[in-house]
């Protein structure tokens, strides 16, 4: 996580305004800290709060509101515990409705913060009741655009996630994402700086630039969905087009936004229940928990909790809990780096997965040391597999090759021969993989292989190989790759 100053503080005769931007890399999310004169609003906050709350004690202001852009399917936002804590009042565009004390704003209206002033622009289309903030400086000049996931950089949100919620087509929602950008978004300022809710990575947009912030004017010139002369019936099919089912467990997330959830300090305190191997060993054999393996990739291949799932902490841990778990309610057994319990347990909470139900106390090592029983994972070189792809040069013998990297990545460029078998979708592919004789995982560097073998293991497909450094090893030996394929022809 990464917290910029994106506004410079002016001089302290005039009035004292700053925004910072607090960039979640995991989640590929942009939650935002406003404060000018003695007042403060948080944008979109993470679900650990504290963090925000530190920044005004320092900075000696008072957080007034909390604005929330929609109710966010890809993560549970921290609006609900930071109202409590703080007596700041949450404000929610038209429509919403919630389960908590909330201020349902009106299209237009505007709230001060200390001396300045944030306007609601009601934006619907990727949810009905998504809306953007817009700030307005001491002159009275548009400055700031808090765009939610209306408008990223170089993409908009995507109009199919509420469209059971709201009874209504996708097509009929980027149709209403079609009028808001161009009745609301468009015609600001070229100036006005935007703040989007997310980056590159994040599932809420197919094509999203990495950088962080940026203007309306670059927008307008660079953004495919907000060029001047695309007609309606353009900008719906463009949008629509390329986009991959929703995920399971945003329809979770959603409804913890909207109902509230259990404070994450409550979800840290019951996680925190450290077990001997043998009662760790007991509650996985007696109860339907999932045990996750979070460390690092390289430690995991070397040696695990028979069964295990392995996602590492040091990847994007959140999103692909979320993904390949689904069920936010599903109980959870870790195996964690020590040091890193809590990390985990937060970061878990992020995506709505409250339910640990144990960690194996001294980890992994003190697993293996009392003598209980361990897997582990093959690899291979790519050089190594590069010999061997040569020497079984027959169609019938030549090895196997899944590629478990996402759809796009695998049309850009693959190696001949390799079958698309995307992580997110591995459970659907589980008959795919031979039952009988070596087959070989990658993905682009590693992280996600080790997953897919880790699922297909505690499937009880034991046959898998992970090819060490993924496409990045292999584009580096004589093996032949096709630089692109018709996405039609991918299962």
């Amino acid at each position: 996580m990464k917290v910029g100053v994106i506004l410079p503080r002016f001089k302290k005769t005039e009035i004292l305004m700053e925004i910072k931007q607090i960039y979640t890399g995991c989640l590929a999310q942009g939650s935002y800290y406003i404060k000018c004169n003695g007042e403060a609003a948080i944008v979109d906050p993470l679900r650990e709060v504290q963090q925000y709350i530190d920044m005004a004690e320092k900075d000696g202001v008072k957080i007034k509101y909390i604005f929330e852009t929609h109710f966010h399917a890809d993560f549970v936002s921290g609006h609900v515990t930071l109202a409590e804590k703080t007596g700041a009042q949450i404000v929610f565009g038209p429509s919403a409705q919630t389960g908590f004390e909330s201020l349902i704003g009106k299209d237009g209206q505007r709230f001060k913060v200390g001396k300045l002033e944030i306007e609601l622009l009601h934006t619907p289309g990727h949810t009905l009741e998504s809306s953007c903030f817009l700030v307005y400086d001491k002159h009275g000049k548009q400055h700031a655009l808090f765009s939610g996931d209306t408008v990223f950089l170089g993409d908009v949100g995507r109009p199919d996630l509420a469209q059971k919620a709201a009874d209504m087509t996708q097509e009929e929602l980027a149709g209403m994402l079609f009028d808001s950008i161009r009745e609301k978004i468009m015609p600001l300022n070229d100036d006005v700086v935007i703040y989007p809710g997310h980056g590159a990575g994040s599932a809420c947009g197919k094509s999203m630039s990495k950088e962080t912030v940026g203007t309306i004017g670059h927008e307008k010139a660079t953004n495919y969905a907000l060029r001047a002369d695309m007609t309606r019936d353009e900008f719906i099919k463009e949008v629509l087009d390329g986009l991959l089912p929703s995920l399971e467990y945003f329809g979770f997330n959603v409804q913890m936004n909207k109902q509230g959830y259990v404070s994450i300090d409550e979800v840290i305190k019951s996680g925190t229940n450290l077990m001997s191997p043998d009662a760790f060993e007991k509650a996985a054999n007696d109860t339907k928990a999932v045990i996750l393996d979070v460390r690092h990739k390289a430690d995991f291949v070397k040696g695990f909790v028979p069964r295990s799932i392995f996602i590492g902490l040091d990847g994007g841990f959140a999103p692909w809990v979320g993904t390949l778990l689904v069920d936010v309610k599903q109980p959870l057994l870790l195996v964690v780096e020590e040091g890193f319990e809590e990390e985990a347990i937060v970061r878990l909470s992020r995506v709505g997965f409250d339910n640990v139900i144990g960690i194996l106390d001294g980890g992994f090592d003190r697993w293996k040391s009392e003598g209980k029983e361990i897997d582990t994972i093959n690899t291979i070189e790519a050089m190594d597999l590069a010999k061997l792809v040569k020497f079984e040069n027959n169609e019938e013998t030549r090895p196997e090759i899944f590629d478990v990297r996402k759809p796009g990545e695998f049309t850009s460029e693959h190696l001949e021969g390799a079958k698309s078998t995307p992580l997110d979708y591995i459970k659907d592919y589980i008959n795919d993989f031979p039952s009988e004789g070596k087959f070989y995982l990658h993905c682009a560097g590693g992280y996600r292989s080790v997953i897919a073998n880790s699922i297909l293991k505690s499937q009880g497909i034991h046959n898998g190989v992970d090819i060490l450094g993924g496409y990045s090893a292999i584009s580096k030996t004589d093996l032949p790759v096709t630089d692109y394929v018709c996405p039609s022809t991918i299962k």
